[in-house]
């Protein structure tokens, strides 16, 4: 059974995507930060070793979008909540280990991914912490272990959603794995972009954009 590594991805309309992030930065600017976050994420982090599946949202517009790679397969999110979403995503996941992450984290790398499944080898969950009590990454070793109840009743939009999420694993043998952060605000940008190791779109090319623009 191969390893499946699935990306969840919003498609990248001012507006719709980083909002918090839009509120400071400008949506337009939001939504370009993402887009080419998120596509050097997943040429990153495509490797034989697993499978990199991408789950889009709005469904249609995602299933026909041109933005991300055409030769990676793609899975609607569906409706509802993320934890809603996130559940069926495993649901409708092969056999097997899965993996499941975002695509605002920047210094997500293939070693990241290679510890996570192997976390899975003697536990029956993995958390990747955040820094604000969330989670950049969620797996499981068997989906259909996940108890009854996995993932409903999360409080997402503070800083409880990973305790609540190891509610919902209940008995479940859970490993953690290296913490990191994505990016939701100005502030979390400009750490983002200071690092050394990575080269992704930063603020001040966006400023310059918008100077050329007026």
């Amino acid at each position: 059974m191969r390893r499946q590594l699935i990306v969840m991805l919003k498609e990248p309309r001012p507006g719709r995507v980083k909002t918090r992030l839009g509120r400071e930065i400008g949506m337009t600017d939001a939504a370009w930060w993402f887009r080419h976050q998120a596509a050097r994420l997943i040429r990153r982090l495509e490797d034989p070793r697993w499978q990199l599946t991408l789950a889009v949202s709005p469904d249609h517009a995602g299933l026909a979008s041109r933005i991300w790679p055409a030769h990676l397969p793609r899975h609607p999110q569906g409706r509802g909540d993320l934890g809603a979403r996130m559940a069926r995503i495993f649901r409708n996941a092969p056999p097997g280990p899965v993996l499941v992450i975002g695509a605002d984290i920047p210094c997500i790398d293939r070693d990241h991914i290679a510890r996570a499944f192997a976390a899975l080898g003697d536990h029956d969950a993995v958390l990747g912490p955040a820094p604000d009590g969330g989670y950049w990454l969620i797996g499981l070793k068997r989906v259909q272990a996940a108890p009854a109840g996995f993932l409903e009743n999360v409080r997402w939009s503070g800083d409880a959603a990973m305790l609540d999420t190891l509610c919902s694993l209940g008995p479940l043998r859970t490993a953690h794995v290296d913490t990191l952060a994505d990016v939701d605000t100005a502030a979390d940008l400009a750490v983002a972009a200071s690092s050394s190791a990575l080269r992704y779109p930063r603020r001040k090319q966006a400023a310059k954009r918008r100077s050329v623009d007026r």
